[in-house]
């Protein structure tokens, strides 16, 4: 795991898993870093109804990337 304070991007929903047994639909942050599964320290790991009012968002989160997701323990709403 690597650790991040401020990293920027915008927030979008969108498919996941594309023709795996785990396709779903997923909340993506959107980064120069790279794209990355966003979700809440303490959240539920699918279906976090709480990210939903971030879509469209541009956002900047403190945390932790593991591979292809980021674990936010701090996600602010930038103007």
């Amino acid at each position: 795991m690597q650790r991040v304070d401020g990293l920027t991007g915008k927030v979008s929903r969108g498919p996941f898993g594309s023709g795996s047994k785990s396709e779903r639909m997923t909340i993506w942050l959107e980064t120069p870093e790279g794209r990355f599964v966003l979700r809440r320290k303490g959240g539920p790991t699918f279906g976090d109804r709480a990210l939903d009012k971030y879509v469209g968002m541009r956002v900047s989160c403190d945390g932790f990337i593991a591979d292809y997701m980021l674990l936010a323990e701090r996600i602010e709403i930038l103007p």
